[in-house]
């Protein structure tokens, strides 16, 4: 029986973005990770999310159970490492948009393996969704989500893989032949342009979709920031337009566009239609600064549809 819609497996991170107050540079807490965002844009969405990782025992630790208490995000499986840290990251702003510098080397979350994955909330979920980021912070790590892919493969529960490039954390050659394995066995793959065209080393849209649908993905949802996102499955491909704001900030939107894009195509199927509810919902989440804070809920998501 299926008891959970989206399960989210990967590390969080708190965040701490600058902001100019009277002349002095401060940076203030908030929250992020790409899959934790995810399930929080899920939640929003109406959909029942549960999240899997560790943390530290410390103060960051349990800022993270307070979010996800607070988000309705079931948290029962997520181990705390009194002896561990929660990893950090903090946002930086100029000319360019924003800049990440990261502290997460040996957190809690990149200790995780295969023998503590949760394997009945796996088989409980409808979607299990995970990341490159989830792989790429240990080895350890990457083992266990194929782990936890293969379990929920064997179990009928939907793989959701981002394919979310950091090559900061993994050599491009080992992070192709660990995100291509990973999305070969998934069912929905949500690639960004920028990271797709390293990865498969194709340029065009509708050759890179091919790609990864070849590799055996029954929807590709590629995001191309402006450009809207192209949506592929067997018999259909589709540019998406993407929604026009005046953005402040684009962190975190590829995220919420993942949770919104899982949770609305859990409503009725329809990768199109998801996609078109997605690019709203990460519109929106530009409009203030940080990951967590500007996601909408799904009442200011319908809202602005029908505003468009």
């Amino acid at each position: 029986m299926k008891t959970i819609d989206l399960l989210a497996i990967g590390e969080p991170l708190m965040e701490f973005a600058e902001v100019q107050r009277g002349g002095e540079r401060l940076y203030l807490p908030g929250f992020g990770g790409d899959v934790s965002n995810a399930a929080v844009a899920a939640a929003r969405q109406g959909a029942k999310a549960a999240i899997f990782t560790a943390l530290g025992g410390d103060a960051f630790g349990k800022d993270f159970l307070a979010l996800w208490d607070r988000e309705g995000i079931d948290r029962s499986s997520v181990i705390l490492r009194q002896d561990g840290r929660t990893g950090v990251y903090f946002i930086s702003y100029g000319e360019d948009g924003h800049v990440f510098s990261y502290a997460r080397v040996g957190s809690a979350a990149s200790l995780v393996h295969a023998g503590e994955l949760p394997l009945k909330q796996i088989a409980s979920a409808r979607i299990l969704h995970a990341s490159g980021i989830s792989q790429a912070i240990s080895t350890d790590c990457a083992d266990a989500v194929f782990a936890a892919i293969r379990h929920a493969k064997a179990n009928g529960t939907i793989v959701s893989y981002d394919t979310n490039l950091r090559l900061r954390l993994w050599p491009l050659d080992r992070a192709r032949a660990v995100i291509h394995g990973a999305v070969a066995l998934s069912d929905i793959a949500l690639p960004g342009l920028d990271d797709a065209q390293q990865l498969t080393g194709l340029d065009r849209p509708e050759d890179i979709c091919a790609f990864y649908l070849g590799l055996g993905c029954q929807v590709v949802a590629l995001t191309m920031g402006k450009s809207g996102t192209m949506v592929a499955t067997s018999d259909r491909r589709d540019v998406i337009p993407a929604r026009p704001v005046n953005a402040i900030d684009a962190t975190g939107a590829g995220d919420t566009f993942d949770g919104a894009f899982l949770a609305e195509w859990l409503v009725h199927g329809d990768a199109f239609k998801a996609a078109a509810y997605a690019n709203a919902a990460a519109a929106l989440s530009t409009l203030g600064q940080g990951a967590v804070g500007p996601m909408p809920v799904r009442g200011d998501v319908e809202t602005f549809l029908r505003a468009a």
